[in-house]
């Protein structure tokens, strides 16, 4: 298997500790740069409202298998909460699409550590991609704020 960076993440995160837990409740202005041999791949983005953005969390352990979360001292499987530190440290966010300029996308949403490489990036839709009354059984959702 090889994956291949289709660009790189410009943020105002230079360390993980500057990064919100999620990027939804951000309101900091991301730059997706895409690189100019996928350029052509960003035909009709502007259309989307969201974009569902993958990319790789460059500044994390790989080893680690369990973790506490922001919500509990309880140790938990990193397959059963959103710790960047995994295996396979592939971040997902769903992004405010702001602008579009040539290979470079604005949005908002993101909290990628500045240089992360991005991985890829889908239209997001609400009719495909939500699922109502999704839950995780030990996180209390109170502690989200609504946006």
């Amino acid at each position: 298997m090889e994956l291949v960076p289709v660009g790189v993440v410009h943020s105002p995160y230079r360390e993980k500790s500057e990064a919100p837990f999620q990027g939804r409740f951000s309101e900091e202005t991301v730059e997706l740069e895409i690189y100019p041999r996928f350029a052509d791949a960003l035909k009709d983005v502007e259309m989307a409202d969201y974009l569902i953005v993958l990319y790789w969390c460059h500044q994390v352990k790989r080893d680690v298998l369990q973790t506490k979360t922001p919500w509990g001292p309880e140790l938990r499987g990193v397959f059963a909460c959103r710790s960047p530190a995994r295996p396979n440290p592939i971040a997902f966010c769903v992004a405010k699409l702001l602008k579009r300029d040539g290979n470079r996308l604005l949005v908002r949403g993101v909290e990628a550590i500045d240089g992360s490489p991005l991985l890829d990036i889908k239209p997001y839709s609400s009719e495909i991609d939500s699922v109502a009354n999704a839950r995780i059984g030990w996180l209390n959702k109170s502690v989200f704020p609504v946006k």
